[in-house]
């Protein structure tokens, strides 16, 4: 789902179209599904026309009818030129397929691209001003995020895909050679393709690299969805998860993702409270900043440094790494448990703590760190967490009472644009984790 809708399609029945393609390429459709614009949270998306049951099959989806760097009309080139098209996101291959078959006048995926949102019109924070990413978005996570990726496109763009697409002039004609339209495939790519998981066996192998499933990627995401893809190796099967009635949307699901990521790959949230998946994060080096706060004494502020660096090097902390809260348990509790042992423990303990390189499994239950034992933990401990805490709200712009204030006033915020109020969803479901983790610190 990507943010509000357009209402002018070129093509006047763009589903017509791609349900006609579904039967050529043998993408089975269940008689008692429809894809329609009717009854959808945003853009296109999957409605009952029937009542629906646990395990019925809801269509099926050829290997064959998937848009990858494999089944393109260029894959031969793509798979002989893999080595020069590695690059951090893993992604350059099916992007120059995805370039080379938008472009190609007889590409059989044609009636599948005219249900695709408007790129122009993609909602991701990628695209919004960066003045107004930062003022919205500022203490999320979210610009930070966008910069990094902004910089590895425009990297992956100039150092790997313009060269490749210039040595072949005769596969893309000078009107797809732009940075925009790549930043908006990758946009594209990021919120509609899916990655095949791998094998239990495989853990140790590089992701699968992602592919287009078209019908698959009609689903609009919540966190309570009620379909499931499934992967067989003949198709790919969308089932129903739960009893879906007449006329209710069919939702898949993108992920365990919190609010920041939905919007950050998909450009939309789910209203607060509905995101049971929804986080919010601490730095780990908020947590450092925190312990210093109180330290007057130079031989001191060494000491928690080599308490730092001796947490870096049990792997437990890092510069960039988060301590991520979800709304029922905190999701690094090994590595916030760690690190509010170590950095309170007393000295001589720490020097022998270190002299044996971290304990064994010991821990006892007032170090176990689930939500409902914090207020049993050591008193230190609370302090550190409850001082992290604090530091963390102090990143965002406003407090948790104007956000309150702008969501309870349903005349003030139906007046905010759409990317406002997204905005104030990720900013409130953020605040309301921290606030209930001050509570239990108090």
């Amino acid at each position: 789902a990507a943010g509000p809708v357009s209402e002018d399609d070129p093509d006047p029945d763009p589903v017509a179209g791609f349900l006609s393609w579904c039967g050529q390429v043998g993408l089975e459709l269940s008689p008692k599904v429809a894809v329609s614009r009717q009854g959808t949270v945003a853009g296109y998306g999957m409605v009952a026309r029937e009542s629906l049951q646990p395990g019925e099959l809801l269509f099926a989806v050829p290997r064959a009818a998937l848009l990858s760097q494999y089944t393109c009309s260029i894959s031969g080139l793509l798979e002989r030129e893999r080595d020069a098209l590695q690059s951090q996101s893993g992604w350059v291959p099916l992007l120059l397929a995805l370039l080379h078959e938008l472009q190609a006048p007889t590409s059989p995926w044609s009636p599948y691209f005219a249900l695709w949102p408007d790129l122009g019109r993609l909602e991701h924070p990628m695209f919004w001003p960066e003045e107004e990413r930062r003022r919205l978005l500022q203490g999320t996570g979210v610009p930070e995020a966008v910069e990094k990726d902004l910089d590895n496109i425009r990297s992956e763009y100039n150092c790997i895909v313009l060269p490749f697409m210039e040595a072949h002039p005769e596969l893309f004609s000078p009107r797809v050679r732009s940075l925009e339209l790549y930043r908006q495939l990758v946009a594209m790519v990021m919120a509609y393709s899916f990655q095949e998981p791998l094998e239990e066996d495989e853990d140790e192998k590089e992701p699968n690299p992602p592919l287009m499933v078209p019908a698959a990627d009609i689903l609009n995401h919540i966190a309570n969805h009620n379909a499931n893809l499934e992967y067989s190796p003949n198709c790919l099967r969308m089932v129903a998860t739960q009893p879906i009635p007449k006329g209710h949307e069919i939702f898949n699901t993108y992920g365990q993702m919190a609010n920041w990521q939905l919007i950050h790959m998909y450009g939309f949230v789910e209203p607060y409270p509905d995101n049971t998946d929804d986080t919010a994060d601490i730095q780990m080096v908020t947590v450092r900043e925190a312990a210093l706060q109180g330290i007057k004494v130079e031989a001191e502020r060494r000491l928690l440094y080599e308490r730092w660096d001796f947490l870096c090097k049990l792997e437990m902390v890092g510069e960039e790494g988060a301590f991520v809260i979800g709304r029922k348990e905190i999701l690094t509790e090994e590595e916030l448990t760690t690190t509010l042992k170590v950095l309170c423990m007393p000295a001589d303990d720490f020097r022998e703590f270190k002299d044996q390189d971290g304990w064994e499994d010991d821990k006892s239950e007032e170090d176990c760190l689930m939500l409902t034992n914090i207020p049993k933990l050591q008193a230190s401990w609370r302090q550190l967490l409850r001082d992290s805490v604090l530091l963390t709200l102090k990143t965002y712009a406003t407090d948790l009472k104007t956000e309150q204030d702008l969501l309870s006033n349903e005349e003030v915020y139906t007046k905010l644009s759409w990317r406002e109020q997204q905005a104030l969803q990720v900013r409130y479901g953020q605040k309301m984790i921290l606030h209930q983790l001050l509570e239990l610190t108090n």
